[in-house]
């Protein structure tokens, strides 16, 4: 990731932890936990014998918390933004889960762990901030041991015309207002982002290229399930065997 990816993504979240998880769930209308469960609960059915979990993107630790609760798992959480892990730290605390998560600070593109170091591997909202999609994938199927699961989060675009129109109206008009009347100038300038953000994205990386990228990193079975209407997108698979 070149330098000036990092610096957005780091100056976009330093602002927003200490109400991250509150904003989360309202803005999203409670769907960013739905969503966060049906990933991990894909996983869990991929990999239901994995004890060595990684989170890229692991932001405040809301979905490495949902593993500990979903499985007994070793989860180590990994992210960018000190100022999220800090408060996702608070959280593991406030769970008593501190001996079951660790929470590191690291990039997914270059990840300082040992090849397939893991059963399953999630991640979350991750790949509209790096450089090149494709690779990462592929750097994160390294860390997975062959036959583990790797499943992701990422919004999505709305096909039904109907729906992509009230979304274009919700992310570009309502959100940036209503982040700025419930958490100030650093949400506002987070749901102006957003919108713009997310279409631009499947524009230069379609679902479909996407699917061919975690086959290209060696990700079999891809599943995919778009949820809420289309604003949401989960998807899972098994890395290959070494049959060999």
């Amino acid at each position: 990731m070149p330098k000036m990816v990092d610096v957005d993504a780091q100056d976009l979240f330093s602002g927003l932890p200490q109400r991250y998880d509150l904003l989360a769930e309202i803005l999203s209308f409670g769907q960013n936990r739905r969503w966060r469960h049906a990933m991990v609960d894909a996983a869990v059915r991929t990999s239901p014998d994995a004890t060595r979990v990684l989170d890229v993107a692991t932001g405040t630790a809301g979905v490495a918390l949902y593993w500990t609760d979903r499985a007994d798992v070793q989860v180590t959480g990994v992210d960018l933004t000190e100022q999220m892990l800090r408060r996702g730290r608070e959280n593991v605390l406030r769970r008593g889960r501190e001996d079951r998560i660790r929470l590191l600070l690291g990039r997914a593109e270059q990840l300082p762990f040992p090849d397939a170091s893991f059963d399953a591997v999630t991640f979350t909202y991750l790949l509209r901030y790096v450089e090149d999609p494709a690779a990462t994938l592929v750097e994160l199927a390294r860390v997975l041991k062959p036959g583990g699961a790797l499943a992701s989060l990422e919004f999505a675009v709305p096909a039904n015309p109907g729906w992509h129109a009230a979304w274009i109206g919700y992310t570009r008009g309502v959100l940036p207002l209503a982040g700025r009347l419930t958490g100030g100038p650093e949400w506002s300038r987070v749901g102006s982002f957003l919108g713009p953000s997310i279409s631009g994205h499947y524009q230069a990386h379609p679902v479909e290229r996407i699917v061919e990228y975690w086959r290209a990193a060696g990700i079999d079975s891809v599943r995919t399930r778009r949820m809420s209407l289309g604003g949401g997108l989960v998807m899972c698979g098994r890395k290959a065997r070494d049959d060999g």
